[in-house]
């Protein structure tokens, strides 16, 4: 049964088209003037709205505009009796259904209202549609128990606005997952705006963040709106937080705080209304034990937690993974058992990323319909490699008698000088044979003091 919403300052015309609509079975409310009738839409669901332009209080016109901000999929439809053309375009580019004019007409209220909750239905229907089709394509393929858990997680966060802490390793999926809360919550029809913290440099992410007006910087030539009122209603996914300066940390907990945003140069204050998902690689917990990421904040966005994680540890996902991504191509490949053996023996390093690009190669440069074990290993690059330029490249001695962080990254120096010297130093070929962006590499590099011009010397024959 649709709901119809009476507003109008005269009782005899609330009162007639009440009546009228109750007998053509809507479930009708009134209201006295737009400031009542936004109460009862505060807490009733409702289709159309009659509105009258002249009402007390709060005007039509304007109630129309404040309606149409507030609760954008109501149909409205204006009565006046004393419309000008001016007022008309108006409330059309507002967005109204339709004019009613005095002394009503009781089949023309009745044609009116049949064509509002048509049309009211029709875009309902097409809003369910679209959300089914994204979460068919939201990607969170797999078959593993960790997987089962996200989905599960997913759906009961996407219920609520509450802040989202996305953790796992690069490749895992954390973006994907981001999507998907996206694209399962009420704020689906809006923007998801995604921020790459460690790919902007410290000195631009406040600008990135909260926009900037004209002449707030040298290179400032005109006004910019920031990611937060891009993602206004939406949402923003803030990726690698981690790497987010402690200045710009403090200026986003402010945000969160106050709700409110001020760009660069500018004066005036912003309200701003966005669902913050955040993600990281790192041990945030060690980083604010650090003093390198704000303990307030991290409470403030870790209100969920949702870990991914890394491929290696749930390999009955892959033959589904792999099976997507080459349908995506149209590609029907089939895997012996040695390929299949093969694929769960390797360690993913690169993450779902990797598995993907894989996917990517086999489309591009293999022929036929069936893989081999051979097949992949080339494709994969795991060709036995000569040893004599990695002899200086070795794990500490003493690695199994560390605690867990330090063989932690006594490993990943290891594993980041392999990739180079395999990459012969360069950088951009290194990031994305391994899955990280170069900036997150660089990094990398200055925490463990690797040298890359000795890469680049070593070069492999």
């Amino acid at each position: 049964m649709s709901a119809i919403l009476i507003i109008d300052d005269e009782p005899g015309i609330r009162h007639t088209l009440a009546s009228i609509l109750e007998d053509e079975k809507y479930k009708v409310f009134t209201a006295e003037d737009a400031v009542a009738g936004m109460e009862i839409l505060g807490h009733e669901i409702i289709d159309i709205i009659f509105l009258d332009v002249l009402l007390p209080r709060l005007g039509g016109i304007e109630a129309l505009e404040k309606i149409k901000k507030e609760w954008p999929a109501v149909e409205i439809i204006m009565i006046s009796g004393h419309a000008n053309i001016d007022m008309a375009v108006r409330a059309v580019k507002l967005g109204v259904f339709d004019f009613l004019e005095k002394p009503l007409s009781l089949d023309r209220i009745l044609t009116i209202c049949r064509n509002a909750v048509a049309l009211k239905k029709l875009k309902d229907e097409n809003k369910k549609l679209r959300k089914c089709s994204r979460f068919i394509g939201d990607n969170l393929i797999g078959s593993s128990a960790a997987i089962r858990n996200i989905r599960e997680l997913v759906k009961q966060a996407a219920e609520s606005d509450a802040r989202i802490m996305i953790t796992g390793e690069n490749g895992a999926g954390k973006e994907v997952v981001a999507r998907a809360i996206h694209q399962r919550s009420g704020r689906v029809e809006n923007p998801f705006v995604d921020v790459n913290c460690a790919a902007i440099p410290d000195t631009l992410i406040e600008s990135e963040l909260f926009g900037h007006e004209k002449g707030a910087f040298t290179d400032a030539v005109s006004s910019r709106k920031g990611r937060f009122e891009l993602a206004h209603k939406g949402t923003l996914f803030l990726d690698e937080i981690g790497d987010m300066s402690l200045p710009a940390q403090a200026k986003v907990l402010r945000v969160i705080q106050e709700q409110k945003i001020e760009r660069l140069g500018g004066e005036k204050t912003i309200d701003t209304d966005v669902r913050i998902i955040a993600a990281t690689n790192h041990d945030l917990v060690k980083a604010c034990e650090e003093g390198r990421f704000r303990q307030d904040l991290f409470f403030r966005l870790n209100v969920i937690n949702i870990h991914i994680p890394p491929l290696r540890e749930r390999l009955e996902d892959i033959p589904l993974l792999l099976s997507h991504f080459l349908e995506q191509f149209k590609k029907e490949i089939k895997l012996d058992e040695e390929a299949h053996e093969f694929l769960t023996a390797h360690n993913w390093p690169g993450n779902v990323r990797e598995l993907k690009n894989l996917a990517e190669r086999i489309n591009v440069m293999h022929q036929g319909n069936t893989i081999t074990r051979n097949d992949l290993e080339k494709l994969l690059d795991k060709k036995s490699r000569k040893t004599s330029n990695l002899e200086h490249i070795s794990l500490e001695d003493n690695v199994y008698n560390l605690n867990y962080n330090d063989a932690k990254e006594s490993f990943e120096k290891y594993y980041l000088e392999f990739q180079l010297l395999k990459n012969n130093g360069i950088i951009s070929r290194t990031a994305e044979a391994i899955g990280i962006y170069p900036s997150n590499l660089h990094a990398k590099l200055r925490k463990y003091n690797i040298s890359v011009l000795s890469m680049k010397n070593n070069k492999q024959e």
